[in-house]
């Protein structure tokens, strides 16, 4: 099955930082190195819309997201862009499963609840979590909190996916499963994905 591109022209100053930046995942995954404080993490928040581009062009195959020279920026919650921050952003008072459910809930257009609940069941199984399901998120380890932020992020079936730093708050022991986990699952989705981080293994 091939995959379509993403593919983004950007430039845009964050704060006195002054970005530049060309990329295309050809169909597949992207990785973005480099030290902290470089822009990694803004650039995402371009391709998400968070942040405004003075100039610039971002697509997924024929699907134009944001085109400054024919004033098209499609808003952030139309993008459908799934996104794993750094710190994950996991709500502590919640389970894993209703974490899940609340990004399915918060799209532009809600499944209904048994559709939602088959499609968290399903996210569950896939990533290894159904026997965290009740558990709350505050209780996980590091790698099981970022397969919850994984699962939240491709739950809502996004057209591509954006990783910020998804290995940086783990252990040396749980970074390496983490690592290997990331490079099969990015590999089975059938994504284009970008993942940034500063460790070049």
């Amino acid at each position: 099955m091939s995959v379509e591109s993403l593919r983004a022209r950007l430039t845009a100053r964050v704060g006195r930082l002054l970005i530049e930046a060309e990329l295309d995942t050809a169909g597949g995954t992207l990785v973005i190195v480099g030290p902290n404080g470089a822009g990694k993490s803004s650039l995402l928040s371009l391709l998400l819309g968070v942040l405004p581009a003075e100039q610039g062009r971002v697509s997924i195959g024929d699907t134009v997201l944001l085109d400054t020279e024919a004033k098209l920026d499609v808003p952030m919650e139309q993008r459908r862009l799934g996104y794993v921050p750094q710190d994950y952003a996991l709500f502590p008072h919640l389970s894993v499963r209703e974490n899940i459910a609340f990004a399915l809930g918060s799209t532009s257009t809600p499944p209904s609840k048994s559709e939602r609940t088959q499609r968290v069941d399903a996210m569950l199984t896939d990533l290894g979590l159904t026997a965290h399901a009740e558990r709350r998120t505050h209780a996980l380890s590091g790698g099981e909190k970022q397969r919850v932020a994984l699962a939240r992020a491709l739950s809502v079936g996004p057209r591509a996916l954006l990783l910020d730093e998804p290995l940086a708050a783990l252990d040396v022991h749980s970074r390496h499963e983490a690592r290997a986990l990331l490079a099969r699952y990015l590999a089975k989705v059938a994504l284009p994905s970008v993942v940034v981080t500063d460790d070049a293994e």
